[in-house]
């Protein structure tokens, strides 16, 4: 498998992160609604579990996730004992400058367990959910479970290690939602971890053994997590990554530095996010491909919407697997 071959559109640059007064607005009148009902999920949801009734074994826990991919693997390790709504479902969608509806606040104010990113990504899921400090409710921030600081790298989704982190706090957080159902999640868990996680899980480790220390180059600080899990070196400047990622623009400087790179194939693959594909970006990988460095791709959110976790970042893995082959004949 290679990566999707179907792209899908990119994005503009990224402003800040923001909450528009008439979103807030609309935010806050329905989280007031939610008290009187709170079944109606979010539009962009992705729904995963039984139907049995909540009460004492075999209830349905009500999951919100900011992002699908934390999502894709809650719902997968909860099975037919979880409901899980992603908010973030598009991938046409920038997690960045979201802008929440109110059939967000609604399914929000439902939720009994939260995911959201953190680390500055989703800024807005946490005001959704300090809108709505609902009793009870369980939540997960990833970057504080990680023990990334302020500033820091947000993307943990691509940090393997960070990965497996939150597959076992989710699994002990569903446990104590729902005690009756340990042993269902601990299974869950196992199968998730040995049998759908497999092929991730050697992808990973392969790359790691065969490619380790070779260094290459990328259009945002998205690869860099995946870069440190695979051992690859990350010659591209931290302020570009930074930048581009944060949609600012990248110093002269740092451009002339990647420029030189390519030329003198310093990289041997460069990586880039097409969902964020600026005409700096874009004339990077121009810039590779005509100097003959294999390039390859990755998106920031699920492509497509409704693969799972792992299809999406094996496929993406497969695609930098083929490309370190072909730069090094390994």
């Amino acid at each position: 498998m290679s990566t999707p071959s179907a792209a899908p559109t990119p994005r503009r640059a990224r402003p800040a992160v923001r909450i528009s007064s008439a979103a807030a607005m609309a935010v806050l009148t329905a989280v007031s609604a939610a008290a009187c009902s709170t079944s109606s999920p979010a539009s962009s949801s992705s729904k995963t579990g039984g139907s049995t009734p909540d009460g004492a074994s075999g209830r349905t826990i009500r999951v919100v996730a900011a992002e699908n991919f934390w999502g894709s693997i809650a719902a997968q390790l909860g099975g037919g004992h979880v409901h899980v709504a992603s908010i973030i479902a598009n991938p046409d969608t920038d997690p960045h400058d979201y802008e929440p509806t109110a059939a967000d606040a609604r399914t929000v104010a439902g939720a009994r367990y939260a995911i959201v990113n953190g680390v500055g990504y989703d800024a807005w899921a946490d005001k959704l959910l300090a809108a709505n400090p609902a009793a009870g409710r369980a939540e997960l921030k990833v970057g504080d479970l990680a023990g990334v600081k302020p500033g820091g790298n947000p993307h943990r989704w691509y940090a393997p290690d960070d990965v497996h982190q939150v597959i076992e706090k989710i699994t002990e957080d569903y446990k104590k939602a729902d005690p009756a159902d340990a042993a269902y999640f601990d299974q869950r868990k196992k199968d998730f971890e040995t049998k759908d996680l497999a092929t991730y899980n050697k992808l990973i480790a392969d790359i790691k053994s065969t490619y380790h220390g070779t260094p290459i180059g990328a259009s945002e600080s998205i690869v860099s997590p995946l870069a440190d899990g695979l051992g690859l070196k990350m010659l591209t400047p931290r302020t570009f990554l930074d930048a581009m990622s944060e949609g600012a623009d990248p110093t002269a400087k740092d451009k002339a530095a990647i420029d030189d790179q390519i030329k003198n194939k310093q990289i041997k693959v460069y990586v880039y996010n097409t969902q964020n594909s600026t005409p700096d970006v874009q004339a990077q990988v121009k810039e590779a491909k005509d100097a003959g460095i294999p390039v390859a791709a990755v998106t920031e959110t699920l492509t497509p919407a409704d693969a799972t976790f792992q299809q999406w970042q094996t496929a993406q893995l497969q695609g930098i697997e083929q490309a370190l082959a072909k730069a090094t004949g390994r």
